[in-house]
């Protein structure tokens, strides 16, 4: 094993996260790593070993991300509500595991733009010039939509945990 292909088994995880936080379905995930990590061998040669593997594969993943997601919105859905598409997390028995849940429905919710850029810098610790890089986008856009994402989602996990219970005789 080459100490290329040892730096892309390397980052395999931190793809495979990023890639079900994004999709929220595992096996979809599971297929967008597959995807990229195709590509990634296949086009070895033009890496650059002065530059970093990680934010070259996250790069491919993105792009084959969202080239996915353009041609989802350009194609009718015909998937029936029986493909599992959007499946809620199972409720939890514990109060972190509510907040948990309730982040990843939140996070669900957000701008695609805006949950990519929190899941690179929050999930996956990337700078912000590298999730720009990644993104391709400017540094202050990644700022921007980091910025606006984080207080969006604040607001939303506000609103669940402040909504008042009703009473029931």
């Amino acid at each position: 094993m080459t100490s290329k292909e040892r730096q892309i088994i390397d980052q395999i995880p931190h793809l495979r996260r990023y890639a079900r936080a994004l999709l929220r379905d595992s096996d979809a995930a599971d297929d967008l790593v597959q995807e990229c990590l195709t590509r990634a061998m296949g086009r070895l040669d033009t890496w650059r070993p002065d530059t970093s593997m990680r934010h070259w594969l996250f790069t491919i993943l993105h792009n084959i991300y969202v080239n996915l997601r353009r041609k989802q919105s350009r194609s009718p859905d015909v998937r029936s509500d029986s493909d599992g598409i959007d499946r809620e997390p199972a409720p939890a028995e514990h109060d972190s595991g509510l907040s948990v849940r309730d982040l990843t429905v939140a996070l669900g919710r957000l701008p695609e733009e805006q949950r990519s850029t929190i899941l690179l810098v929050g999930l996956e610790g990337l700078s912000y010039a590298e999730a720009a890089a990644v993104t391709g986008v400017p540094v202050g856009t990644v700022m921007s939509r980091l910025a606006r994402g984080r207080e969006k989602l604040r607001e939303m996990m506000q609103a669940e945990h402040s909504s008042p219970l009703r009473r029931v005789k």
